[in-house]
């Protein structure tokens, strides 16, 4: 996640770092090439295309506008449901760390417990992002780690334990039953946390409005060049690359949005967000929490 002060205006046209104009070169210069060749053709054999004008590409334009925003507009809401599903695990730890040092009191199965929770916050973000989390969950819980890798939902699993462990403490009359019920609560929380979590990441956007807005769009910045040439002449190339951008940007953009959980510009700070929840663990048992991470150009990972 890209996080800096606004830029300037001669800023403004050089940022390349969180934009998506990388990604939409070829399609930008493509055009505009494409546009080029277009003008010399119609020049060189004199070809009148007057006849032609941009009144039927302002209409579809409109069209493809709509598109175009009811994506992002989706991509979006996405984007934001996943920060606020993450926003409310770093509260569900912290109420998890509150509750775990006041209602147990030996210190090793307080410690014990929370560090399955913030095993759990890394296996939960391996998991989103397709990564492998072993080692940095290996840090809380060892050995555990390894094992608790074989199962099929690594994150389910930690939560399984700390139940288990919570239990254990009132079986052997440590926790009474409404100081179980408070932790059970709390871990029920963070399970209905990944469940919001994994219907973002495994259900997509429908492959049809994709579909429908990348033919639109190839379609109009093929047709647009006939219909400028009349009134832009040899500015037909930078108007057409000026829409390509515009509309392959935002396609671009939608798609980094689409999949909050991943590791491009526009994503979600999960490493930041898991230190977050370790900072606030460490400090809950009176340790020395790690620092927070730091921004490498501006980007928090």
């Amino acid at each position: 996640m890209i996080v800096r002060p606004r830029p300037t205006f001669l800023q403004l046209f050089f940022i390349m770092r969180g934009s998506v104009v990388p990604r939409i070169l070829p399609q930008i210069f493509g055009f505009a090439i494409y546009s080029a060749v277009i003008v010399a053709l119609a020049r060189w054999f004199v070809l009148d295309l007057g006849v032609f004008n941009i009144t039927p590409f302002g209409l579809v334009g409109v069209t493809l506008s709509i598109y175009l925003s009811f994506r992002n507009n989706a991509a979006y809401d996405r984007w934001w449901e996943a920060r606020k599903l993450w926003g409310a695990l770093v509260f569900e730890i912290r109420n998890l760390s509150r509750a775990t040092t006041s209602l147990i009191a030996d210190p090793a199965e307080q410690r014990g417990l929370l560090m399955e929770a913030l095993a759990f916050c890394h296996f939960l973000r391996g998991q989103l992002r397709k990564t492998d989390s072993v080692k940095d969950a290996r840090a809380f819980i060892d050995a555990e780690a390894d094992a608790a890798v074989r199962f099929a939902n690594p994150a389910d699993e930690m939560v399984r334990r700390m139940g288990r462990r919570a239990n254990a403490q009132r079986q052997a009359g440590e926790v009474d039953t409404i100081g179980f019920r408070i932790l059970d609560e709390r871990l029920a929380s963070i399970t209905a946390i990944q469940a919001g979590c994994e219907r973002i990441a495994g259900t997509p956007l429908p492959f049809a409005y994709t579909l429908l807005v990348h033919r639109t769009a190839y379609i109009v910045c093929l047709l647009l060049p006939i219909g400028l040439i009349s009134t832009t002449g040899w500015a037909t190339p930078l108007f057409t690359a000026l829409i390509a951008y515009t509309f392959f940007g935002l396609d671009a953009l939608s798609e980094e949005l689409e999949d909050p959980f991943g590791t491009e510009a526009n994503d979600l700070a999960l490493d930041g967000l898991c230190r977050v929840c370790e900072i606030s663990v460490f400090e809950a048992l009176g340790e020395t929490p790690p620092k927070m991470l730091p921004a490498e150009k501006f980007y928090f990972s």
